[in-house]
C-alpha cells in the first residue's frame, strides 16, 4: 500500500541578470524591475491551491532556486516564509534554502537573509578561474565568490554550499583540482561538483565550446573524489560531497523518492496520494507573463505517473544515492511489491553493476560509473 513520504517544497524565481550559455533551467533575462511582491503574492496564491496535496504533513526542507533567488529582498523573503509557515507548519528543524549569485549578493544581505529565515545558503560559484567564469557568462568575479563564503562563515550559518562545475571548456586537470582546492579552502560544509553538459536549447548547444577529452573527464573525476575525501568531503550523491551530518536534506527527500510541492514559474512537483493508491506530477506555468497572468491558473499539467513507469521514476532518483536502498522504501513509495524488481536486479547483478541482500539492494562503483546502462535496465 502506497504511503506518504516527506514533504519538501521547492519555490521558483524565475529571473537571471544574464543568461548563462549553459543554462537549460526555466531562467529569464532581467529586464526593469522585478515585480517583487506581485511574484510573492502569487506564489502564496499557487501554494493555497496545492494545500490539499500537504495530507496533514510538516514541512521537511524548503529550497528557493532558479534563476537567481537573491535578485529578492531579505524582507521579501522574510514575508514568503511566514505566509508559508501560516499555511503549512514546519518540521522542527527544517532546512530552507537559498540559491545564491555572488554577483548579486552583498555582505549585509547574507545577513539580512539569515535574519528572514534562511539557514543554508548555496552559492553558484563553478570556477575561480577568471577566463572560466567568463567563458560560462558568469557575473561575478573570484573575489566576490570567495567573499561571499567568508561572508557566510562571518554571520554564523552552520552551512552552506559552494556550487563548482568541471569538464569546462579549456579545463586542464590542474585548473579542476586548482578550483576544487581553492573550494575546500573556504570550509563550506557541503559542495556540489558536476561535470558540465551541453544541453538543448543553450547557447553552448548552438555554438559548443570545446571541452576536454573523455580521458582527461575521467582524471578529474577520480582526482577529485579523491581529494575531497582526504578533506572529509564524503560522496553521498553522483555530484553531492559533504562533511559529516551536512548532507542537502531538501535533495536528499528528492532522490529518496519523497514527495515535493513545486511552486512558481515552470516547477515541478511530485504528490503521494495513498487513498487512490497514485502518484502525481505537475507543472505550472512556465513564463511570468503567463504565471502572473490573473485570467490563468498556476496549474499547466497534472497527471498520474503510469504503474508501470514508477520502477523507472524511483530508480532514477535513487540510484544516485550511495547509500542502500531498503526494499521496504520502494514497497511504501511506489505501492509495488518489491518481487518487480527480481528481474532487473538480476540483469544488474549479472554485470556488477549493483549488489542485493535479503532487504537492500545499492548500486557498485562500477554501477556509477555506467548508471546511464544500469537505468536502462529498469525501463521495461
Amino acid at each position: 500500500m502506497l504511503q506518504l513520504p516527506p514533504l519538501s517544497l521547492y519555490v521558483h524565481i524565475p529571473w537571471c541578470i544574464e543568461k548563462c550559455p549553459y543554462c537549460d533551467f526555466n531562467s529569464h533575462k532581467l529586464k526593469g524591475e522585478i515585480p517583487e511582491q506581485e511574484y510573492l503574492t502569487a506564489l502564496i496564491d499557487d501554494l493555497k491551491q496545492d494545500l490539499s496535496f500537504v495530507q496533514g504533513r510538516h514541512l521537511f526542507s524548503i529550497f528557493i532556486g532558479g534563476g537567481t533567488p537573491s535578485l529578492i529582498s531579505a524582507p521579501g523573503i522574510q514575508w514568503l516564509l511566514e505566509n508559508i509557515q501560516h499555511l503549512i507548519p514546519f518540521s522542527e528543524n527544517i532546512e530552507i534554502t537559498l540559491e545564491a549569485n555572488p554577483g548579486a549578493i552583498e555582505n549585509q544581505k547574507i545577513a539580512d537573509f539569515k535574519t528572514a529565515g534562511i539557514n543554508r545558503f548555496s552559492f553558484g560559484v563553478q570556477s575561480f578561474q577568471q577566463d572560466k567564469l567568463t567563458k560560462l557568462g558568469r557575473i561575478h568575479g573570484v573575489e566576490e565568490a570567495k567573499t561571499a563564503a567568508k561572508q557566510a562563515h562571518n554571520v554564523g550559518m552552520k552551512t552552506f554550499n559552494l556550487d563548482l562545475m568541471h569538464g569546462l571548456p579549456n579545463q586542464t586537470l590542474e585548473d579542476a583540482m586548482s578550483d576544487l582546492a581553492t573550494a575546500i579552502a573556504l570550509k563550506p560544509t557541503h559542495l556540489s561538483w558536476y561535470q558540465l553538459t551541453i544541453e538543448p536549447n543553450t547557447q553552448y548547444f548552438s555554438h559548443p565550446p570545446t571541452l576536454p577529452d573523455d580521458e582527461t573527464l575521467w582524471e578529474i573525476q577520480e582526482a577529485g573524489v579523491k581529494l575531497l575525501a582526504e578533506y572529509g568531503y564524503n560522496q553521498y550523491e553522483i555530484s553531492g560531497y559533504s562533511q559529516d551530518n551536512w548532507q542537502c536534506q531538501h535533495n536528499l527527500n528528492y532522490w529518496r523518492f519523497g514527495d515535493y510541492l513545486g511552486i512558481g514559474c515552470g516547477a515541478h512537483g511530485k504528490i503521494s496520494l495513498p487513498l487512490e493508491n497514485k502518484v502525481l506530477r505537475t507543472t505550472k506555468i512556465k513564463h511570468p507573463k503567463g504565471y502572473l497572468d490573473p485570467q490563468r491558473a498556476y496549474m499547466d499539467d497534472y497527471n498520474t505517473v503510469p504503474k508501470e513507469e514508477l520502477v523507472f521514476e524511483y530508480m532514477m532518483n535513487r540510484l544516485r544515492l550511495m547509500e542502500d536502498i531498503p526494499f521496504t522504501e520502494f514497497e511504501n513509495y511506489t505501492g509495488l511489491a518489491r518481487s518487480v524488481l527480481d528481474k532487473q536486479l538480476q540483469q544488474a547483478t549479472d554485470k556488477k553493476l549493483m549488489r542485493v541482500s535479503v532487504d537492500t539492494c545499492q548500486v557498485t562503483p562500477l554501477g556509477h560509473r555506467y548508471l546511464n546502462e544500469l537505468l536502462t535496465m529498469f525501463m521495461d
